[in-house]
């Protein structure tokens, strides 16, 4: 099922105009998520709004938004007056200026988009924009109202298309004076540093996403494996720490031989790519429901589980992510 537009309007570079869809470019759907449930009847919980006070149930019709000024003491806003102030969608992403991809501050991101010719009209006109920002290496920066708020959006070519994050407005960024003003101005000697960056070089490598593996989510998927399977779950042991840090250069030269004993093995994996995980025999789908049905069955397969199973339980096939409305 292909995915749907979180919104669709236009792109603008002053006279240059094209119709654009755009699409959400991350998702958290695929992580495992829970409901809450009685532990005694095995059902879901429900949440009920209730007055603070009297704590009896309020209907939704009586339900309306107040900001909180004081103690008890809130200003009421209705939703009509909410829709009065709201900002119609122009429907345009208007490009206002074009800065340098370095003078955006990580801290000023969101989240980001992808940003797609709408239909089959239009194609040259988003080629020539974004070939404009990209022979310029430069990101345009436009604004695009999205659930009634406007938002300033930051355009820039990613293979045939745009990518647009959205950015934060300066009172949402804090400062980090009020973090940082504690830190201790220290001395580092050049030796410390000449070994901290040996440490650097021994673990220095290319920025690859596919080798980043979500280890607690991988044991939750474990966990619930188990639990279907009707296995024993074991409390793991808590892990050993390596103590306070007494000689600060001692422990930088027993890290530099560390990783100098590591680094062959390293390098010997990553020349042979990572290895796909086998599949454990007998393992059964972690959202598929086990074979033969009831207890006896699952304990079989329990039986089974254990003796052709690994030790680690093999990740489930993903189903296709969920797109969200944005905002």
């Amino acid at each position: 099922m292909a995915p749907r537009a979180n919104w669709k309007g236009f792109l603008r570079l002053s006279l240059v105009t094209c119709p654009v869809a755009l699409y959400p470019a991350t998702s958290d759907t695929e992580k495992v998520s829970f409901n809450q449930i009685n532990r005694k009847t095995g059902h879901r919980i429900k949440y009920a709004k209730v007055d603070a006070e009297t704590g009896e149930e309020v209907a939704n019709d009586d339900i309306m938004k107040g900001y909180k000024i004081d103690t008890d003491t809130y200003i009421e806003v209705s939703k009509d007056e909410l829709d009065d102030i709201a900002l119609e969608s122009t429907r345009t992403i208007e490009i206002d200026e074009f800065v340098p991809r370095s003078d955006i501050d990580g801290r000023y991101l969101i989240r980001p988009y992808y940003l797609v010719p709408d239909g089959k009209v239009g194609h040259d006109a988003f080629a020539v924009i974004r070939e404009t920002i990209r022979s310029m290496n430069k990101v345009a920066i436009g604004r695009v109202v999205l659930t009634n708020r406007e938002h300033i959006i930051a355009l820039e070519p990613l293979d045939k298309g745009l990518m647009g994050t959205l950015l934060r407005y300066p009172y949402e960024v804090r400062s980090e004076t009020e973090y940082f003003d504690d830190i201790q101005d220290v001395k580092i000697t050049k030796d410390m540093l000449d070994l901290a960056r040996h440490i650097v070089e021994q673990k220095s490598g290319s920025f690859e996403p596919e080798q980043f593996e979500d280890r607690y989510e991988q044991a939750l998927i474990d966990l619930i494996n188990q639990k279907r399977n009707g296995l024993s779950t074991k409390a793991k042991a808590a892990p050993k720490t390596g103590g306070n840090v007494i000689n600060l250069m001692d422990a930088l030269k027993r890290s530099l031989a560390s990783e100098k004993e590591a680094a062959p093995a390293r390098a010997q994996e990553k020349s042979k790519g990572k290895k796909p995980k086998k599949a454990a025999a007998g393992q059964r789908e972690m959202l598929l429901p086990i074979s033969g049905g009831g207890k006896r069955a699952a304990k079989e397969t329990a039986k089974e589980t254990v003796k052709e199973a690994p030790k680690k339980a093999v990740k489930p096939v993903r189903s296709a992510a969920r797109t969200k409305k944005a905002g």
